[in-house]
């Protein structure tokens, strides 16, 4: 299986890709020759990983029979001072709201994602540290 991104440049430093028939526009800041007028590539790596193990977390926890009221991820990345500058790390921060959640439940969908399912996150593992906590509030 492959997949195929067409990325088109838009003129000064705003690019246009289609994923799967999404336009999703990428630009820099105004110190960097952009408009600000999308979101900033490397930026959309700490997405990706978000939404993959979103999605593998949400699913398994509808399995279980685990449905929070809300559900928040956070991705923090670290970047190299050298250049070219990229992740040397990444952590993500799972939070979830919620009355009686059980945390095992949560734990588990977790680790099944990190160990298992996302794919965005294996290939990341091979690059930098990945590491994550899980956050639980009670509303």
């Amino acid at each position: 299986m492959k997949h195929i991104v067409n990325t088109t440049w838009k003129g000064n430093m705003l690019f246009d890709a289609l994923v799967s028939g999404h336009h999703v526009k990428m630009d820099a800041t105004p110190e960097h020759g952009g408009n600000d007028e999308g979101s900033r590539p490397k930026e959309l790596m700490l997405a990706s990983l978000a939404g993959c193990t979103g999605m593998d977390v949400i699913s398994i926890l509808k399995k279980m029979r685990v449905e929070p009221e809300k559900f928040d991820i956070a991705v923090e990345g670290e970047l190299t001072e050298e250049m070219p500058k990229h992740y040397a790390a990444m952590h993500i921060i799972y939070k979830f709201w919620g009355k009686g959640l059980d945390k095992e439940k949560l734990q588990k969908a977790v680790d099944l994602s990190q160990e298992r399912y996302c794919g965005v996150s294996a290939a990341y593992k091979k690059a930098m540290k990945i590491t994550f906590e899980i956050q639980v509030f009670e509303e």
